[in-house]
């Protein structure tokens, strides 16, 4: 479904999210994934908040055709997961920068411009972004990666600052792979910025966004060493978009209980699939988590609006936060990038409940 403006709603109902999960084709993904309208999954935010996991995905899939480990399909989930295997080790770490970049840490400005919050740069590529980012709270990946490379490459604008912000608004925000994606296009988690020019956005976006005669209509060699000067590129300004507001707390809340009952079942924000049969459903969100961690009126209304379909408005209360199911088995030791960790994760038994997602 999507809005007026073409934009992708997302539905917070389990109806929305399986008829979405059921309409993934693996072979148009593999084949046009990068471009901004190409069949990529729109899945994220239903995977994001629990509504089913990696293996519920990959499983429904396989069920419709036969699906090996290098599908490209299983291999972009496996990014989340490896993610998710950084956070576990470095914890807190993941919020500073894991080594030193193009450029040392305060060679970055601490905030992020009014210009790129407002969608006033006068770059297309990056004022388009942001406004579908406050219009649906989603973008495509290539798109957050072309909006990140921009804040810190050619903004110098510290690469935290920019992934605080991008969490704030996104409807699917992880933390775990947002803020290593931003540090994996600063080089502070890989070993090279992430830069991009004209003529990628012009192989994979609309006309609207295109940056024709703009700082990026250069080659590589040329924005390569943009990145390396600590001077910021000059814009050229245009029409700006209101930032919408965040917030630390759902609009509205009920009072906690004040003993939960033995069968009770937490419905939190990045829980909120089906309740099992026999468990009385409580609706939950932790105060704390989301003083440090605001989040849009759009993803607070697609929650709570899933929160109140199961069990109604939910009440402050702290709770940790299991790991979703995983669809492969850790290493059991932190790997050093994403390579090395598929290589790990693809050996002998180590894909989790294979011979039930794997048909014959």
């Amino acid at each position: 479904m999507t809005e007026q403006t073409g934009h992708t709603v997302f539905e917070p109902t389990m109806q929305a999210a399986w008829a979405r999960l059921d309409a993934v084709d693996p072979t148009a993904y593999a084949r046009t994934r990068n471009h901004l309208d190409g069949a990529v999954t729109r899945l994220s935010p239903y995977i994001t908040h629990g509504f089913f996991s990696l293996p519920d995905v990959v499983a429904a899939v396989r069920s419709r055709q036969p699906l090996g480990g290098q599908q490209k399909l299983v291999y972009e989930l496996g990014w989340r997961e490896y993610f998710r295997h950084v956070r576990r080790f470095e914890a807190e770490r993941i919020f500073d920068s894991l080594h030193e970049g193009v450029l040392p840490d305060s060679a970055y400005a601490p905030e992020l411009p009014t210009d790129i919050r407002t969608g006033a740069t006068g770059l297309p590529v990056i004022d388009q972004a942001v406004r579908q980012l406050y219009a649906t709270g989603w973008l495509h990946n290539h798109a957050r990666m072309w909006l990140a490379s921009y804040v810190v490459h050619l903004r110098k604008v510290s690469w935290r600052a920019g992934a605080d912000w991008l969490y704030g608004h996104l409807l699917d925000g992880d933390l775990a792979s947002n803020h290593l994606s931003w540090q994996w296009v600063a080089g502070t988690g890989s070993h090279k910025p992430y830069l991009f020019n004209a003529d990628n956005v012009a192989s994979y976006a609309p006309p609207a966004w295109f940056c024709k005669g703009s700082v990026i209509d250069t080659d590589y060699a040329a924005l390569d060493r943009l990145a390396r000067s600590p001077e910021p590129v000059a814009t050229a300004g245009g029409d700006a978009v209101a930032e919408p507001p965040l917030f630390s707390a759902p609009p509205k809340s009920a009072k906690p209980p004040r003993t939960w009952p033995k069968d009770a079942w937490l419905v939190h924000p990045w829980a909120l699939g089906p309740v099992p049969a026999g468990r009385k459903a409580i609706t939950v969100f932790d105060p704390a988590f989301h003083s440090r961690w605001p989040w849009s009126g759009r993803r607070w209304s697609f929650v709570l609006a899933r929160q109140v379909e199961l069990a109604g408005l939910p009440c402050p209360h702290d709770f940790d936060v299991a790991d979703p199911p995983a669809l492969f088995a850790d290493p059991g030791e932190r790997c050093a990038s994403f390579s090395k960790w598929w290589l790990q994760v693809q050996g002998p038994g180590r894909q989790r409940n294979r011979n039930q997602m794997e048909p014959e």
